[in-house]
């Protein structure tokens, strides 16, 4: 985008963010805008969802076609142009993995008329596929749970590993796109009969690719991590913010969507994850899902997510807004310093009280009751600008932190 057109300094900084999206992500990305410009963001999504329902802060917009990518190319378009008849930068971002790909599939157009901080679409093709993204980690040294490919028409004998193992889709954005019954986001498998009839219930859907099988990695939700960063316009890491998962959701379709984390340091790890990065010449925010394995003690990748995760009020929350750094990096054309998240910060999506009953860790425990006194907490709906004076905002709000303790009693008993 030529932003020429646009008389920018800090002191006159007319931007527009536009989210593609209605869940808790494109909730905490126009948080970290408002917090930080004091300016509203426009939302698009299929349905309106209770994360960003009746918010003050977003202007949310129903479309029927945002599964048409050149409808919604038209769409973004035209809207770019009526931004900036206000002399306001129009900026881009997605809040799925599907909308962030999307981003990237038409960067070309796209980037014609919006901030788009976002890699290539070779590059994209090289990640989501989760057998050529552990290809990359093998080569930069990163571990990575022992893996296994399964292709429709594969059957169980051709494979020798060892139960329990994890079963979940290679490509998660085309999975989702086919709704079926029983539909997990990740599924165990205890042995061969339910390995077989795990996967025959994909299958028989329209989901053809492959399927990733995997060891699976003793240790319950406190043995996650999740790493957010950022990567300049240069292709260089400019924040990381590393979260120790605490908890996670457990419903079906949720499951592994983390509800609470505190945020730490590993300077090993962060560095491994940084060089590979820049190795690779990625830009924008990347979002890495990670297991500690107590079995050898390595931290083993998952996968990478192309755009800030779903948590990501985390990573705002604890002094690195989101928001900052797409501006700075993009509008501002700063040369920003690396910023690495050191110090304890606690988030939280669902209740202290789901929290405090539900992980198990007491040192953990602990840790939560301290931040807490000490003030360094923050869950992502909590926002008093949007909560002061909006009664159904704060409704929703009361409503779903009491459906958390329902919730967790439901699958966690």
């Amino acid at each position: 985008m030529n932003l020429d057109e646009f008389n920018i300094s800090e002191d006159n900084l007319q931007i527009q963010p536009v989210l593609l999206g209605g869940d808790i992500n494109c909730y905490s990305v126009a948080r970290a805008f408002h917090e930080e410009y004091g300016v509203n963001s426009i939302a698009y999504g299929k349905l309106a969802l209770g994360a960003t329902k009746d918010s003050k802060i977003i202007d949310f917009r129903i479309y029927e076609h945002m599964d048409d990518s050149e409808k919604l190319v038209d769409l973004l378009i035209k809207l770019s142009d009526e931004i900036k008849k206000d002399k306001k930068v129009p900026i881009l971002m997605g809040c799925t993995d599907e909308y962030a790909e999307f981003i990237i599939d038409y960067k070309d157009s796209l980037s014609k008329s919006y901030i788009t901080p976002y890699i290539e679409s070779e590059l994209k093709d090289k990640l989501i596929e989760k057998e050529s993204f552990y290809e990359m980690c093998e080569e930069k040294g990163l571990f990575y749970p022992k893996t296994y490919i399964f292709s429709k028409g594969d059957t169980v004998t051709d494979f020798e590993f060892s139960y329990p193992v994890i079963i979940k889709p290679s490509d998660s954005v085309l999975y989702w796109q086919f709704p079926f019954e029983g539909m997990n986001k990740v599924y165990t498998a205890k042995n061969k009969e339910e390995f077989v009839e795990i996967t025959n219930k994909i299958y028989e859907g329209r989901y053809d690719k492959n399927l990733i099988i995997q060891d699976f990695i003793p240790g319950d939700d406190s043995h996650m991590r999740v790493l957010t960063c950022y990567s300049d316009r240069n292709g260089k890491v400019k924040m990381m913010c590393l979260g120790h998962v605490l908890l996670e959701e457990h419903t079906p379709t949720a499951i592994g969507n983390h509800a609470a984390i505190i945020t730490e340091y590993d300077e090993d790890l962060m560095n491994g994850i940084k060089d590979f990065l820049e190795s690779i010449d990625y830009v924008g925010f990347s979002n890495f899902d990670i297991k500690f394995d107590t079995r050898d003690n390595k931290y083993k990748l998952f996968e990478i997510n192309l755009r800030q995760g779903r948590s990501n009020f985390y990573v705002t929350s604890s002094g690195n807004n989101i928001a900052k750094y797409v501006i700075e990096d993009r509008i501002l054309k700063k040369d920003l310093k690396l910023k690495i998240q050191k110090d304890p910060f606690y988030w939280h999506v669902v209740p202290n009280g789901v929290v405090l009953k539900y992980v198990k860790d007491e040192k953990l425990k602990g840790k939560v009751k301290i931040l807490i006194d000490q003030g360094k907490e923050a869950t992502s709906f909590g926002y008093k600008e949007d909560l002061s004076g909006n009664f159904k905002r704060s409704l929703y709000v009361f409503l779903y932190n009491i459906n958390q303790f329902r919730k967790y009693k439901k699958y966690l008993g």
